[in-house]
């Protein structure tokens, strides 16, 4: 497997749980109803606050967005951070417990059209520009036509697979997420 995106975001556990708390806050309708539930179901089994477990689904919503961005390399983004379908990118745990990026309909339809135009190379350029100097600007953009080439070559039967990791300890809250393909 090939990765082709990549992201990371962490989250201040305190910051957010204030965040959640304030009056009028809007925060609790960025996560979908599922999401909560699952928060306030291992709080009570863990015997901790639900506000750790939310800070963690948030991570991996950003830690997403980033790897989904970084993904796309030069092509335009599909969503602003004002648009971002944020209840429909659903950080969910399985039932053994193991946390799984799953898309609402409208998301997982802009996700599958951007794979799609990756594949065909509709959205990608394979070709390389010469940097002009070795600074971290060319050795950037010398990662991202390579993501873009490889992108541009996949086969059309494969598909991206979304991994993720989350983590909280104290006051921390973190995810780290790929999108991969064969």
């Amino acid at each position: 497997m090939n990765t082709c995106g990549l992201g990371h975001d962490v989250v201040d556990v305190a910051a957010f749980a204030e965040q959640l708390a304030e009056p009028g806050s809007r925060m609790r309708a960025l996560f979908s109803v599922r999401e909560v539930r699952q928060a306030s179901d291992r709080a009570r089994q863990k015997n901790d606050e639900e506000a750790v477990h939310l800070a963690a689904k948030w991570a991996g919503k950003e830690a997403f967005l980033k790897a989904w961005c970084d993904y796309l390399g030069d092509a335009p983004y599909p969503f602003t951070l004002d648009n971002f379908p944020w209840p429909e990118i659903e950080i969910l745990d399985d039932s053994r417990g193991v946390p799984h990026v799953s898309l609402g309909k409208g998301a997982a339809s802009v996700f599958q059209t951007d794979y799609a135009n990756s594949a065909d190379g509709a959205r990608y350029s394979s070709a390389c520009s010469p940097a002009s100097d070795n600074g971290p600007y060319a050795v950037m953009q010398e990662r991202r036509n390579a993501r873009s080439a490889q992108r541009s070559t996949l086969g059309a039967g494969s598909m991206p697979h979304i991994h993720i990791s989350l983590s909280h300890d104290g006051p921390i809250a973190s995810a780290v997420v790929t999108i991969s393909v064969e």
